[in-house]
């Protein structure tokens, strides 16, 4: 599956912030930061269903493929 650049830097940027909200241990700056996240996270999954209906595709493998390109550059299909 040929997933845009674009899809994959969503995906990362998600997973960076997953990764700043990890490192935390402040309640408060974890609440702040779980949104943050949250966001990004938001923003890569509604980038992925629209890109999934525009070309008409499964929407879970097309996450999946986002997530292994992200993740795992240069071992997929991706």
């Amino acid at each position: 599956m040929d997933i845009p650049d674009s899809l994959i830097d969503l995906q990362r940027a998600a997973d960076a912030e997953w990764a700043r909200l990890a490192e935390l241990t402040d309640n408060d700056e974890r609440e702040q930061q779980r949104l943050v996240w949250f966001e990004a996270g938001a923003r890569a999954q509604a980038a992925i269903t629209e890109w999934a209906r525009e070309h008409d595709k499964n929407r879970a493998k097309v996450e999946a493929a986002v997530k292994q390109a992200a993740r795992h550059p240069g071992t997929g299909d991706a």
